[in-house]
């Protein structure tokens, strides 16, 4: 039997990139899969190629800072498939500039995303999460769940950075804490901060030419100069970047029963580059 079999993972983000990898490592290690993403389309891309591969998965489309998101996203895990065993946030994308030019809607839409979307989305996980732990103890039954954060290495501080590295040390406190929390419904919280992982954000520039992707409304300036991804590389012990699939099995390891009694801690995912936080 796979390791997963007949969990039920929600997944934000996973329409593109890593949350698509984690998505299809998820589903063919047996989970139920909850697929977001911002556009519609990605989303039944994935859950189609889930489905052909004889999985099971739904979409759940719209932006995770949707003031409705978390509710219907956990709704539709439990309309569909009765409960939620897995949790992963990974929904992101970076929005940079340095402090004295960093705009109000800069800070917020990026601690949104990144903070204020997985606290929104836990908070209406708990209720489900409670009802399901009461009712398994009463049964005599240890049913673990996970939660995985997604973190960075830009945590410890990035030039450039202030909104994202503040949001993303603001999710290692709140992975810490609800570990702590929720212990008692036998949930193991962790986080994986990654380092650099080869998406379309860090794709490398064709010469000076600036490219966006449209988010929300918003053209954000995505990619990453040849010279600084290799400059990067030289600084990865392993000596390059890592690859989606890298980062997926990351976070797949963190949902594992081998890791059952490990919570409350972060993972780098980042070629051994190891941040201080």
């Amino acid at each position: 039997m796979s390791k997963l079999q007949d969990k039920v993972a929600l997944i934000t983000g996973s329409g593109r990139g890593i949350g698509r990898s984690i998505a299809l490592k998820m589903a063919s290690e047996g989970a139920r899969v909850v697929v977001n993403d911002l556009d519609r389309e990605p989303a039944e891309e994935v859950v189609a190629e889930i489905i052909a591969a004889g999985g099971q998965a739904v979409a759940c489309v719209g932006s995770v800072t949707a003031p409705d998101f978390a509710e219907r996203f956990v709704k539709t895990a439990v309309d569909n498939y009765g409960g939620i065993d897995i949790i992963v946030n990974n929904a992101g994308y970076t929005w940079d500039n340095v402090i004295q030019k960093m705009s109000d809607e800069q800070w917020y839409a990026i601690i949104d995303c990144h903070l204020t979307a997985p606290f929104r989305i836990l908070r209406a996980a708990q209720p489900i999460i409670s009802a399901l732990a009461k009712k398994e103890a009463a049964e005599g039954k240890e049913v673990l769940r996970k939660i995985v954060n997604i973190s960075s290495g830009a945590a410890a501080g990035n030039p450039g950075q202030a909104n994202y590295s503040s949001a993303k040390a603001g999710i290692l406190g709140m992975t810490r804490t609800l570990a702590k929390e929720w212990g008692r419904l036998k949930v193991n919280v962790n986080a994986v901060a990654f380092g650099l992982i080869e998406t379309r954000l860090t794709q490398a520039l064709a010469g000076e030419d600036s490219k966006t992707v449209n988010i929300e409304g918003r053209e954000i300036k995505v990619g990453v100069q040849q010279a600084m991804l290799d400059g990067a590389a030289r600084n990865i012990p392993l000596g390059r970047a890592g690859k989606p699939e890298e980062a997926a099995g990351a976070v797949y390891s963190l949902c594992t029963p081998e890791m059952d009694f490990v919570s409350g801690q972060v993972i780098y995912c980042s070629g051994g580059v190891i941040a201080s936080l």
